[in-house]
């Protein structure tokens, strides 16, 4: 799998409408022939995510940005779902409380990020607060602006302090992975169908989703200027095809497992004093009875 083909390339101005295909497959035409590289990537993971938990030096941030219906959920579900409980922790970020809105907006994505050693994965993000707002620009009247926050101005700043943000958490040994899922307009309406014709998929449904729809194009815009200030050569944005759920969970994955496979995990090794302490331990259960 070629994954430079899904990075939208730092500082460039190109455009996602034209230049991502949310159907395309490269090469895999069913579910069935991805199954399998899915499970070794699921599998992989797991061992990876043992061995960055040991090392504790590195911490993985992912993040998840898509419309809705586009399946994050899903496919944190299946692609995580080989991963051990204790170095792994979700956070989603919905309207922001009134404890939130009395902080800077990375404030509450701050407190959430992973320690040394863990994987955290944000189902939606501080990006909200360059798409929502952009296309809702009335929630601002709910935020406490600094003067310097006017205008057209605001979009440039939040991008640059983004950047900063994320650069400060890479040298600190934060590893940042973006992901858009990338859905079409046709698949949503398809798969919000599908969540009013099946009693188990209802409570997923809000008519709020429909009333979203409505902004679709203000979205795509919002989402190809946010990719054209933020995807860097430290914390690239990666544009997932996102049609076929079986596709997106694939390659998310695979991209996933490469980054931690260029990290040379290692397990710790132990001092002399500690290994001779293991020979005595050794030593002591070897004589009991």
């Amino acid at each position: 799998m070629n994954q430079d083909a899904f990075i939208f390339p730092p500082g460039s101005k190109v455009s996602l409408r034209k230049n991502y295909d949310p159907a395309y497959q490269d090469g895999y035409h069913e579910k069935a022939d991805a199954a399998q590289k899915l499970q070794e990537n699921i599998q992989q993971l797991a061992k990876y995510q043992d061995t960055l938990y040991a090392q504790n030096t590195y911490a993985l941030l992912i993040i998840f940005q898509a419309m809705d219906a586009a399946g994050k959920d899903s496919t944190i579900k299946h692609v995580m779902s080989g991963v051990n409980p204790q170095g792994f922790q979700v956070f989603s970020f919905k309207a922001p409380s009134d404890e939130e809105l009395d902080h800077d907006y990375l404030w509450r994505a701050t407190k959430a990020l992973p320690e040394r050693g863990r994987i955290g994965i944000f189902n939606r993000s501080y990006y909200e607060e360059t798409l929502v707002v952009r296309v809702h620009p009335e929630i601002l009247k709910k935020q406490s602006l600094p003067q310097n926050y006017k205008g057209n101005q605001i979009w440039k700043q939040r991008f640059e302090e983004i950047n900063n943000f994320e650069k400060y958490l890479v040298n600190n040994g934060v590893v940042v992975l973006k992901f858009f899922l990338n859905v079409s307009k046709d698949e949503q309406k398809k798969r919000f169908l599908e969540r009013i014709k099946y009693p188990d998929k209802n409570w997923k449904f809000s008519v709020n989703d429909v009333r979203e729809r409505a902004f679709w194009d203000d979205y795509m815009q919002a989402y190809e200027d946010v990719f054209q200030n933020t995807s860097t050569n430290y914390a690239p944005w990666y544009i997932v095809p996102a049609d076929r759920k079986w596709y997106s969970r694939l390659v998310v994955s695979d991209i996933i497992c490469s980054r931690l496979q260029q990290l040379n995990l290692k397990y710790p090794t132990v001092s002399e004093e500690h290994y001779q302490e293991l020979l005595k331990a050794k030593s002591i259960l070897e004589q009991e009875d």
